[in-house]
């Protein structure tokens, strides 16, 4: 393992390991008035994967804390496939960073990018209590170092950002 992931005591887990993967179809009740996917049904089926890949990492229940980048690049609209695909970036004490990309999906399996999100999720007690996450994550290659080094910063700036009341 690299400098970055886990630095503690706990056993790891792989990015791949809590990977998910949903594919949703856009339906009539999925769209809006310009024949395009509700950016808000969008985001709730984002929170869906997100909290999916959370709990697959820290086999608790988990709640969505913040929401830290939601970036929409292309449109998907009516009878387009929507797939999201869930990966742990970064896990911190009771918290962990999951990464959503969001494509739309041609007959023939080509994907477009249509949107990526960062989304922080905390691991309860079935009181709602955090809890700690029992698994630190394993990170391997450039590209998993990268989005921990990216999640720190993300967490830096939510912390500035709560101090400055912004």
């Amino acid at each position: 393992m690299s400098q970055f992931g886990n630095h503690d005591d706990r056993p790891t887990k792989t990015v791949e390991l809590s990977r998910s993967e949903v594919t949703h179809v856009v339906m009539q009740i999925d769209i809006n008035g310009q024949g395009r996917l509700f950016g808000g049904r969008l985001m709730e089926w984002i929170d869906e994967v997100g909290g999916m890949t959370a709990m697959r990492h820290s086999t608790h229940e988990v709640i969505t804390a913040s929401v830290d980048n939601l970036t929409f690049k292309a449109e998907a609209r009516l009878n387009d496939m929507v797939v999201m695909i869930g990966k742990v970036t970064h896990v911190g004490n009771s918290s962990m960073e999951v990464r959503v990309d969001s494509y739309r999906e041609n007959e023939i399996g080509m994907r477009t990018p249509i949107n990526r999100a960062y989304l922080t999720y905390v691991a309860v007690t079935p009181e709602g209590k955090p809890i700690r996450v029992p698994y630190g994550l394993e990170v391997n290659g450039p590209g998993e170092e990268a989005e921990w080094q990216g999640a720190e910063k993300r967490q830096k700036l939510r912390l500035n950002r709560r101090k400055e009341a912004f």
